[in-house]
């Protein structure tokens, strides 16, 4: 059975840092790329960052580049989020979840599969 298990939330202050974690199971991750999605209240799911199979290549939205860093340990069968210089805009649920290729089906959603549960993310004073 495949599995996504994010972690890694939490309250933090703007300006604050967290990094997210996805473990997989039931799933060999070095054969696809990853990507890390988040969901505000009253908003759409939105793409923040993708990394190809063997993290050759990285992808960012313009709303977090500069700040978040995406990489992998296919052997620990993780996918990290490093967030940086947090702002309360980035408060959401945050998602991760497999595709075939970031380059042509990222930032959407619709070519993506076995999403996890979701880690919350408040960014507030």
């Amino acid at each position: 059975q495949v599995q996504f298990v994010e972690s890694g939330g939490g309250l933090v202050q703007p300006g604050g840092s967290l990094r997210l974690s996805c473990a997989a199971s039931g799933f060999t991750l070095d054969s696809y790329a990853m990507g890390w999605f988040r969901q505000a209240p009253g908003k759409e799911r939105e793409g923040v960052s993708c990394i190809s199979s063997r993290a050759l290549y990285t992808y960012y939205a313009d709303s977090v580049k500069g700040r978040f860093t995406i990489s992998r340990d296919n052997a620990k069968r993780t996918v990290y989020l490093q967030m940086n210089v947090l702002k309360p805009e980035d408060t959401a649920v945050y998602y991760c979840a497999a595709t075939s290729q970031c380059r042509n089906y990222w930032p959407g959603e619709n070519r993506f599969n076995y999403w996890g549960q979701g880690t919350q993310v408040t960014v507030s004073s």
